[in-house]
């Protein structure tokens, strides 16, 4: 026989059966699916009433940014208002209420992430440095319970007592000293706002640093106890390391929420300093919008926000994976 009219080899005969030509792979794909399908239903119910409402106010919502582009009036809806292109931008742009807005956002965002976000992180290593479980369950439980309180208690308390009639002026007065202005003073709000956050939500915050720092392998401080690293060293060089994916990601989850301030806090206290330093982009949108009727101003400055958030979270994801971190989702 002639080599060109050799058979074909058996091995080559098995594969060239087990091969099913006429099954096209979106079928293998389709088949795949309902596999998984049947094995995830339980979680897939689960997860459906959470589904649900996200998609019903959070991206069915999405939709109203529209309005930005709109000469948009109520009555006559999305179908009756005018097109107007970029018109709300450019009236938003020669709008001072709304730099002044923008600046105070800035830099209470500023001071938020340089004397809010660090203190979480001292209070989880120093409840974890706590020996006595009492003593740190009784700490725990006194840092947690402001973050249950409304805004509206907060407030009510913080006038209660550094108000103008508050027990610190009254404890001054009585001793001779001037009253302080401590609730309605347009130079200190920023920084009142600040510690209000901290009092608020700080002990709240220690929580996921708490986790972090248990999931350090205790071996690693015993081996660093053994080589002569005191408590400062076992922390720069275990601890620190330890929490640092944590920290990158709750760094950059603050990012993308940096330009929310806190609007409950700043309108209940918004008359007292006027707005000059007390109107952000929240609250802008508000008055604008919400109080003032004008709906395209008011959308357009909430989706230039919602556009900086995003810009903010893409760039610090994109900064720690340069670091080596993985940030809050792998490239």
């Amino acid at each position: 026989m002639a080599l060109d009219q050799a058979p074909a080899p058996a091995v080559s005969r098995r594969r060239s059966a087990g091969r099913s030509p006429g099954a096209p792979r979106e079928q293998k794909r389709h088949v795949a699916f309902l596999t998984r399908l049947r094995r995830d239903y339980p979680l897939l119910i689960m997860v459906a009433p959470t589904v649900i409402v996200l998609g019903l106010f959070t991206y069915i919502p999405l939709l109203g940014n529209a309005i930005a582009f709109m000469d948009y009036v109520p009555f006559l809806g999305f179908g009756g208002s005018a097109w107007v292109g970029f018109d709300n931008f450019t009236a938003l742009f020669h709008d001072d209420a709304f730099w002044n807005a923008l600046v105070n956002t800035l830099q209470i965002t500023a001071l938020q992430l340089l004397l809010f976000f660090p203190i979480p992180i001292a209070l989880a290593v120093f409840l974890h440095s706590v020996l006595h479980s009492s003593i740190k369950r009784f700490v725990q439980s006194v840092i947690y319970l402001p973050h249950f309180l409304s805004w509206v208690i907060i407030v009510a308390l913080f006038q209660q007592m550094f108000g103008g009639a508050g027990a610190l002026n009254r404890f001054l007065v009585t001793n001779g000293v001037s009253p302080l202005d401590i609730m309605s003073n347009p130079d200190t709000f920023k920084l009142l706002l600040v510690f209000q956050g901290v009092w608020k939500d700080a002990g709240w915050g220690t929580i996921i640093f708490l986790a972090a720092i248990a999931a350090i392998d205790a071996s690693q401080y015993e081996a660093a106890t053994i080589d002569g690293a005191g408590s400062g060293m076992r922390f720069w060089h275990v601890t620190l390391p330890g929490m640092r994916p944590i920290i990158v990601l709750m760094l950059i989850l603050r990012l993308g929420d940096a330009l929310s301030v806190g609007f409950e806090q700043i309108l209940l206290q918004r008359d007292a300093v006027g707005p000059g330093a007390a109107e952000v982009l929240d609250t802008y949108v508000y008055f604008n919008g919400i109080v003032d009727g004008n709906w395209g101003a008011a959308t357009a400055a909430g989706l230039l926000k919602g556009i900086v958030s995003l810009v903010l979270v893409l760039g610090a994801n994109s900064l720690a994976h340069k670091l080596g971190e993985e940030g809050i989702y792998q490239r």
